[in-house]
């Protein structure tokens, strides 16, 4: 009596596998990039009009109206305000992730949840809120736009690290110790290393915090401080400038999009 070798039905279930996974990020590539379609029609149609499926009129006076409204200081400020914020939130993120993963933090469930608790607040309610505060103190707009914006950045860089740092392997940390390699040294060519995917996944978030932020950046910031998605907003708000609007609105998609690959570049490199 003979056995039918499995082998080929591992085969076929593999491909099967590896069939749905390419499907599965093709479908999700695709409706990641259907939004954008309409934008890039708009963003160089000088007229485009019912019942037309396409413009009538092709140009770039969409891009000339965008400049003239101040989108290249826009662009450059909110990207300042992302790296800061992403700057100054993942490392006590990472810190607070590693304590609760630890469990070195007594009563860390209360701890998870007063750093979870920005999540829960209305956003409105607490920057108009402290908006007198901060006047009061005489504290620059900059200054309180970056440090409300940390705080609400600190719950995603918390608990991204914390679940990178439960299933963090610190056995490579005691092998490199044993080996005679310092603290700092372990931290340096081990811990970081293996958790770069999940700090680049952590500075991410943090940096979509600032650069996407609205509410935050008008009542705190007070006008003084233009981003970009105050511009969209201004913009949108007017009727006959679509092109302006798909312009400023495609400036604003284009560089997370860009990080999104980066980091996942990262994750794909760190898993082998």
């Amino acid at each position: 009596m003979t056995v039918a070798p499995a082998r080929p039905a591992r085969m076929r279930t593999d491909r099967a596998v590896r069939a749905a996974s390419r499907t599965g990020r093709g479908l999700l590539a695709l409706w990641l990039v259907l939004p954008v379609v309409p934008l890039l029609l708009w963003a160089f149609a000088d007229r485009w009009t019912h019942p037309a499926l396409l413009p009538q009129e092709w140009g770039v006076q969409g891009l000339a109206e965008a400049a003239a409204s101040g989108a290249g200081g826009a662009f450059l400020r909110s990207t300042l305000l992302g790296a800061v914020v992403a700057l100054l939130a993942t490392p006590p993120g990472a810190m607070a992730g590693r304590a609760l993963a630890s469990r070195q933090v007594p009563g860390s469930t209360a701890v998870l949840a007063v750093l979870l608790s920005p999540l829960v607040l209305p956003p409105f309610a607490v920057a108009l809120g402290l908006d007198v505060l901060l006047l009061r103190l005489r504290v620059p707009a900059a200054l309180g736009v970056v440090v409300l914006l940390v705080v609400a950045a600190l719950p995603y860089t918390t608990i991204t690290m914390r679940a990178a740092y439960a299933a963090h392997d610190r056995g490579f940390e005691d092998e490199a110790r044993l080996l005679g390699a310092t603290r700092w040294q372990t931290v340096r060519s081990v811990q970081l290393p293996l958790l770069a995917p999940a700090l680049a996944g952590a500075a991410f978030l943090a940096f979509l915090v600032g650069w996407s932020d609205y509410i935050v950046t008008v009542l705190i910031g007070g006008g003084r401080l233009t981003t970009l998605p105050l511009l969209v907003a201004s913009a949108a708000s007017a009727t006959g400038n679509d092109a302006q609007v798909a312009v400023l609105s495609l400036t604003a998609v284009l560089p997370p999009v860009a990080l999104l690959v980066v980091v996942g570049m990262l994750g794909r490199r760190g898993r082998r």
